[in-house]
């Protein structure tokens, strides 16, 4: 395999990755994985599984996962393997795939996590799931409902008189305190073995992504948006099976 890995044929906004150079950062849900009805009925393909294991070898260790999802979460996804991660919206960040983890929120109170829970019973199919920093509801099996439910997650932050912010993504609301997101754990990521003094090139589809877009330009990065094609980003592909073949394309030395 060389160093420069070139575009493979299909994916005009596919980048070429420097094995010496680049680090790889990826979202999870909608980016390398297929959104499902629910957070637990997503699959991970063994195939995906191989081509991060195998990856991130070639890249000395300098690849890792920047997701919503909690580092519990992510572990059972991608179980046996491990990565380096800011999970929770990098409330949680792992620096190394079998390292401690360092907090960098603090939780939700009890009081503040009430004050949204009602929210869940409008509607028998939202789920609402409490992330110890954050606390989101998920509205994909009745997205009639998407408007009310960020409507009322807002006011109920609204009346908390808190300094919490409200995120929109992909049929799910989620609150969180400010401080943390996905831009300042791609920061903390890239100030550390094996990642620092490469450029780091990550991949995103949702709103959520959109602070780790906007951190790139302090390590003269590049983005590139699944799906839709979000600020920040310098190129667009369609869809996560096209991430997936490109990673399993780079490993197999095709491209």
């Amino acid at each position: 395999m060389t160093s420069a890995l070139q575009l493979p044929p299909v994916g005009a906004g596919l980048p070429s990755l420097d094995l010496g150079r680049d680090a790889l950062l990826l979202d999870i849900d909608g980016t390398i994985i297929d959104i499902a009805p629910t957070p637990e009925a997503v699959v991970v393909p063994e195939t995906l599984k191989l081509s991060l294991s195998r990856l991130r070898e070639e890249l000395s260790g300098a690849l890792a996962l920047i997701s919503g999802r909690t580092l519990g979460a992510i572990d059972e996804l991608f179980t046996p393997l491990r990565f380096t991660a800011a999970a929770d919206h990098a409330a949680e960040v792992r620096l190394e795939p079998g390292g401690d983890v360092k907090h960098c929120a603090a939780p939700l109170t009890p009081a503040e996590k009430a004050a949204f829970a009602p929210i869940a019973k409008l509607d028998s199919r939202l789920r609402i799931e409490d992330k110890v920093y954050t606390l989101a509801i998920h509205y994909r099996l009745v997205p009639e409902l998407g408007d009310t439910v960020i409507a009322a997650m807002q006011d109920a932050a609204a009346k908390l008189h808190e300094n919490l912010r409200v995120l929109s993504g992909k049929a799910v609301v989620e609150v969180k305190r400010p401080g943390f997101n996905k831009g300042t754990g791609l920061r903390e990521i890239m100030q550390h073995p094996p990642f620092a003094g490469r450029r780091p090139v990550f991949f995103g589809d949702d709103v959520t992504d959109e602070d780790a877009l906007a951190m790139l330009p302090k390590f003269s990065g590049l983005g590139i948006s699944v799906g839709q094609l979000l600020p920040g980003a310098a190129r667009q592909v369609s869809s996560p099976a096209e991430v997936r073949r490109w990673l399993a394309e780079l490993v197999a030395g095709k491209i």
